[in-house]
């Protein structure tokens, strides 16, 4: 039998797997090209296995073991993963086999890796990236419209398979976990009609108001002037449909513009999931923009991604590899502060911060059930837009549901007040109305 032959490549596969499974034990399964399974553990769980389609998958991941040659695999479909993903992770870490592996024989590893070093893997670009700066931190290489319908405009429809009937891309707030992902959103358009104390005839913006939910919800319910503004086409036509689908075209007004070049005074403006896209540089630009669009005593409620603080700028500057995908593939030109950064910003910028509400699990939440309603939807999905941009996408909701489970992300609604004279802020004593 030839050192290089399908028959020895079958055969170390199968050897290298199966040293594997002796490390770490563990409930899944992986199965080969010519459809035999590896068993990963002693009680593997059927539902549950990782499908390589050919030895040149193979070879190109013993070249080049990143992250972003092990996407390019999966969204080509040269590796498959059966299963929820959610569920999947959470049975694959169960006895942590990464630890584990650490243990592997360097000879052993080497002795059946080696058949595969000039085994071609095939192509593996894709058609969706982002192919400028995708990280976006200078000003002057910033494109904001770019960056926003790169990853908005792919399609209304395919949007609606998960997001619910509200349209809400942003973080549901759930009263009980057992609650449907259409109650989260409407309680969550509420509560920040609340937190921004909305009463009739105030005049209300929302920066970034996606596909129009909360300027239609706050005019329908609360009696206010809403102006939305967004830079995502697709999303601009969708809530001018609905706008004039609900009758609210004397009291909502949306635009395609950028919230920088906005001019006017505000009673009450929020911004919701939009300032992950802003960069950490331009938040001081961006609080004193909306300070100066804000009436002394107008209320802002800023809703948005955060992470851990860092020890040091270097470490904040530091961008991890599966971040740069999530930049390259997802969401170019975001970034994530610590909640500490933006409080300290807003406070420069003048305003007095009042609450500010974690919502990390929510999001796990949220995330979750935007997850399985794609897989639900699966084949509607890949018609709008196609098998690569589905399967991206399923990695990404799945990914980032663990990541807010875990801790790893976080979340936070800050309410603040424009403070530009001496006395009281305006807001009630307690927060017992929020509740009622």
């Amino acid at each position: 039998m030839s050192f290089f032959s399908d028959k020895n490549k079958l055969d170390r596969a199968r050897r290298l797997f199966e040293d594997i499974s002796t490390l770490i034990d563990t409930r899944f399964s992986v199965r080969l090209w010519d459809g035999f399974m590896v068993l990963l553990g002693k009680n593997v769980d059927t539902d549950f296995f990782v499908s390589i389609n050919g030895p040149g998958v193979l070879g190109s991941l013993f070249r080049k073991p990143t992250y972003e040659n092990l996407l390019m695999h999966y969204v080509r479909g040269n590796i498959g993963i059966h299963g929820d993903l959610i569920d999947f992770v959470a049975v694959a870490r169960e006895k942590r086999p990464k630890k584990k592996l650490k243990n592997i024989s360097k000879f052993s590893l080497l002795k059946n890796a080696l058949p595969f070093i000039f085994t071609s893997g095939g192509n593996i670009t894709v058609e969706h990236e982002y192919a400028a700066d995708e990280v976006g931190r200078k000003e002057s290489r910033r494109d904001n419209k770019e960056f926003i319908q790169f990853h908005y405009d792919i399609s209304n429809d395919f949007y609606k398979l998960f997001l619910g009937k509200e349209m809400q891309y942003s973080c549901g707030y759930f009263t009980t976990e057992t609650n449907s992902i259409d109650q989260a959103q409407h309680d969550k358009l509420d509560m920040i009609c609340r937190k921004l104390r909305l009463q009739p005839g105030d005049k209300m913006l929302d920066i970034g108001c996606g596909w129009g939910g909360l300027i239609c919800h706050a005019a329908k319910n609360y009696g206010v002037t809403a102006h939305g503004v967004t830079l995502s086409q697709k999303q601009l036509d969708f809530a001018r449909d609905k706008i004039k689908r609900l009758g609210l075209e004397d009291t909502v007004m949306v635009e395609l513009r950028d919230y920088a070049t906005l001019e006017g005074t505000y009673d009450k403006i929020a911004s919701v999931g939009m300032f992950e896209h802003i960069g950490i540089a331009n938040m001081p630009d961006y609080f004193r923009k909306i300070n100066s669009l804000l009436r002394d005593r107008g209320i802002l409620m800023n809703h948005g991604i955060s992470r851990h603080a860092k020890a040091s700028k270097r470490a904040v500057k530091k961008i991890r590899p599966e971040r740069r995908l999530l930049l390259k593939y997802i969401f170019p030109g975001s970034e994530l502060d610590n909640v500490g950064h933006t409080l300290d910003m807003m406070e420069i910028c003048g305003f007095e911060v009042h609450d500010v509400e974690a919502l990390r699990e929510h999001y796990a939440l949220t995330t979750r059930h935007w997850y399985r309603g794609l897989m639900a939807n699966r084949e509607e999905a890949i018609k709008y837009v196609g098998m690569e941009k589905f399967l991206m996408w399923a990695l990404y909701l799945a990914g980032v549901s663990i990541g807010f489970a875990d801790g790893a992300m976080h979340i936070c609604q800050v309410v603040a007040t424009k403070h530009s004279a001496k006395g009281a802020s305006g807001l009630p004593l307690t927060r017992a109305d929020l509740y009622e």
